[in-house]
């Protein structure tokens, strides 16, 4: 049996990269609960009625995750920073498909008072905050995907550091000016 610590989680993911089923079997236990904290925090910055719970959200990014092949996962910090994207992005295809909705796709008829309770304010500050990341990606990646990582799998600096193969003073640099960008971009 493998240690539950960051180390033996960074060992199952190698043998589980090498096709060790077995190490897949013993992974998902240690990984499930943290996923899970992961996504409720996610939840957490959402709207109050949001249709998705952490457990669906955990299970869409391992569909997800498995969906596109063999992964290379070089550690624990590099596994949980691509949980946090594909939550991203999942959190993201689900505020689109509930504009869509929203726009006609379901009409009902709501007393007025029931309608001025409704907020899909979340939803809109999500797509915001998405549109400004890829904004963010096309000038620099690196700070973009520290904020996926810092923002979405809470992720700590030396973490985040050793993800990308750099210093934690760059990575914390670099945070602190996509923290500043991404507010001027989505402050009104």
């Amino acid at each position: 049996m493998v240690e539950p610590g960051a180390n033996g989680i960074t060992q199952l993911l190698a043998r589980f990269r090498r096709g060790d089923r077995q190490a897949e079997s013993q992974l998902i236990p240690l990984v499930y609960s943290e996923l899970r904290h992961l996504a409720a925090d996610c939840l957490s910055r959402e709207r109050r009625d949001h249709t998705l719970q952490p457990t669906a959200l955990v299970h869409e990014a391992f569909v997800r995750m498995a969906g596109k092949g063999q992964p290379d996962w070089q550690n624990r910090a590099h596994f949980f920073a691509i949980a946090a994207r594909l939550m991203r992005q999942v959190l993201v295809d689900h505020a689109r498909h509930r504009g869509r909705a929203k726009r006609g796709g379901s009409w009902e008829r709501l007393p007025l008072e029931d309608a001025l309770v409704f907020s899909t304010g979340k939803s809109a500050e999500l797509l915001a905050l998405d549109e400004a990341l890829d904004r963010l990606a096309q000038q620099d990646e690196r700070q973009c995907r520290i904020v996926e990582m810092k923002f979405f799998a809470g992720l700590s600096i030396q973490e985040i550091a050793e993800v990308l193969e750099t210093s934690p003073r760059t990575v914390e640099r670099d945070w602190t000016m996509a923290r500043a960008w991404l507010h001027q971009e989505i402050t009104p």
